[in-house]
């Protein structure tokens, strides 16, 4: 995750993308892992999936790596992050249209599953609500949609305690002091950040059923719901 959506077009930013989340994200590769068994549960060998936010493809390669019969959609606002995407995906790319835009850009689907890891935290409360609705509009029913993203309590100073945790995490994970306050201060100012009981209300309000939250590291949680 970079701070700033503005980020995903800095050349270097771009390039260095994929050494972030792994020193940002607590069990990075597992969420990746998880998030991948939670959407075969119900998807087909030959699930559609919808991939919102996919600029970067590492979500997108884990997941075709682990099943081969998947198909993509890669939606991203960024055409650098997407080129990114494009060639870490390599010979897998094939198998996914990477598109450049927002959920409005994504086609009607319905599509077998859906995911967006690590994206919604660039949206207010109420652009969320309405990416939410049309990504399960985009869904065929019963379809398995994971997300995840930054999600903490706030209340009584538990927004500055968990934000400190987030830099000291980004320490132990070899970034430097200086960068990881850095961080920890573009976090607090420009995301938009929700408390674990309002993203859930959320995704009730878009239509999801049966949210159920699967992963917590520190300052990120995730979800599986069911259009």
């Amino acid at each position: 995750m970079n701070e700033s959506s503005s980020a995903f077009s800095d050349a270097a930013a771009v390039a260095r993308y994929a050494e972030g989340p792994p020193r940002l994200v607590p069990g990075f590769a597992d969420l990746q892992r998880m998030a991948a068994i939670l959407l075969a549960e119900r998807a087909p060998d030959d699930a559609r999936v919808l991939v919102l936010g996919a600029g970067g493809g590492l979500e997108l390669k884990a997941f075709a790596e682990a099943h081969p019969g998947w198909s993509f959609t890669g939606v991203d606002p960024a055409r650098p992050m997407l080129d990114l995407a494009a060639t870490l995906l390599g010979p897998l790319a094939s198998r996914v249209d990477l598109l450049q835009g927002y959920i409005d850009d994504a086609p009607g689907g319905p599509f077998d599953a859906g995911a967006c890891l690590l994206t919604l935290h660039f949206l207010a409360a109420e652009e969320r609500r309405r990416t939410l609705r049309e990504v399960h509009r985009r869904l065929r029913p019963g379809a398995p949609f994971v997300v995840a993203h930054a999600s903490f309590p706030q209340e009584d100073g538990q927004r500055a305690l968990w934000l400190s945790r987030y830099a000291a995490f980004a320490m132990a994970s070899g970034i430097n002091p200086a960068q990881a306050e850095a961080g920890r201060a573009a976090v607090d100012r420009h995301l938009h950040l929700l408390t674990p009981d309002e993203d859930e209300a959320l995704l009730e309000d878009a239509g999801f059923t049966g949210v159920s939250l699967f992963h917590v590291g520190f300052t990120f949680r995730a979800w599986v719901a069911y259009a």
